[in-house]
């Protein structure tokens, strides 16, 4: 591959992403809005420009098994899925991870059923921040290329060993096409040493995979594992630093920080809207407003020191999710404003719940949250969680 520009969608970047990490085996079942992006990989596959064994299996629960066979052997996996079907496999995640298979997933982000709903927001892979799978949200097709090689690298480190799911907003960018930049192979080769771990069969060193520990141990090998997840973080920022001395792009490790110096009011984003807020931020500025905004790349392993020392610089935080913990918040907030209370002093939130069932988030949307941060710093703070451009409000 000679690399270069390539106008791709964000199924194609991450193929693309994939094929240039070189997997030994791909695990594939369709499932709306990410099909596209296996569809690619067998084209690959088929052409021969990519020497990968394709399993074609009957479910999500079977492409996840596969993978913890294929990576109890040594190999590199990829398989992708959405909605339901993350949900259906959500039984072997927890395998995977707690065998410490370092299995990369694509996730297009999708609504959950009832009612039935194919358009995006993030309900599926935020109701499963508990498997033990590192978690990143991706903003465009080139963040989408570039993390899926990051990604390996991330989850395949010894000391870190832990699968890894990439985030994709369904449609709007699994389906929308930008320009994107492609490394070449030599240089990806260079960057992404061939896989080797510790952790599968070898007759040269046996050794026993998905065992049984009872209550002695249980509680050791969860210790092990969290500890890896926490040894991401160092590993997620040296990766990011590589990655850009390399191919000149950086996304800020954890997570990146738009204009909030200065800023009073800070909003928190996660995925693609991420963009309509930048330039929203933007104007904002050119009136004088002091904002700022946050890109959540990373929801596992959680980027508490980074969360608290950016709510230092605010007087307010806005966090935006697409998704909502019924009789609650929605969990991103709670996820943040649990960081927010270790803080000597306490930096007021307000969560804002937007874009359920793939309802766009205007700019206009964005606005009005910015306003609301504002009024609630004027007035205090008089609903908590306000679910966005319905007119329906939730008391605190």
């Amino acid at each position: 591959m000679r690399g270069g520009k390539e106008f791709l969608s964000g199924n194609e970047a991450v193929a693309l992403g994939v094929k240039l990490s070189r997997p030994h085996v791909i695990a594939a079942y369709p499932i709306t809005p990410q099909t596209i992006a296996v569809e690619r990989l067998s084209d690959y596959v088929e052409d021969g420009s990519l020497k990968a064994e394709y399993i074609h299996v009957e479910s999500e629960h079977s492409a996840m098994s596969a993978l913890i066979g294929a990576c109890a052997v040594g190999a590199r996996t990829f398989t992708a899925t959405s909605s339901q079907g993350l949900l259906y496999m959500s039984e072997c995640l927890h395998y995977a991870s707690g065998s410490r298979f370092p299995i990369v997933m694509m996730n297009a982000n999708r609504s959950l059923a009832v009612p039935w709903n194919i358009f995006g927001d993030q309900r599926d892979s935020l109701s499963l921040l508990d498997s033990g799978w590192i978690q990143e949200y991706v903003e465009n097709a080139q963040e989408a290329l570039d993390m899926v090689i990051q990604a390996y690298r991330i989850a395949e480190d010894n000391e870190v060993l832990t699968p890894f799911m990439i985030n994709l907003d369904g449609f709007v960018l699994t389906h929308t096409y930008e320009l994107v930049d492609v490394p070449q192979q030599e240089e990806v080769d260079d960057f992404l040493p061939p896989f080797s771990t510790p952790v599968k069969m070898d007759l040269q060193e046996p050794k026993s995979l998905c065992i049984t520990a009872g209550p002695p141990w249980n509680m050791e090998f969860k210790y092990q594992q969290h500890q890896a997840m926490l040894k991401a973080k160092e590993k997620i920022e040296t990766v990011d630093a590589d990655y850009a001395e390399r191919f000149g792009r950086s996304y800020g490790g954890l997570v990146e920080e738009y204009r909030t110096d200065d800023a009073e009011a800070i909003l928190f984003t996660l995925g693609s809207v991420t963009g309509t807020a930048r330039v929203v931020v933007d104007k904002l500025r050119e009136e004088g407003q002091k904002v700022g905004l946050v890109k959540l790349r990373y929801l596992r392993p959680f980027p508490e020191e980074e969360v608290l020392a950016i709510a230092k610089k605010a007087k307010i935080i806005g966090v935006l999710e697409k998704n909502i913990s019924s009789g609650y918040e929605g969990t991103v907030f709670t996820n943040v404003n649990s960081a927010l209370a270790k803080a000597e002093q306490h930096t007021p939130a307000i969560n804002f719940i937007a874009g359920l069932g793939g309802r766009p988030i205007s700019k206009e949307n964005i606005v009005e949250m910015f306003q609301k941060l504002f009024a609630g710093l004027e007035d205090g703070i008089v609903n908590r969680v306000y679910f966005v451009g319905m007119g329906c409000e939730i008391d605190d």
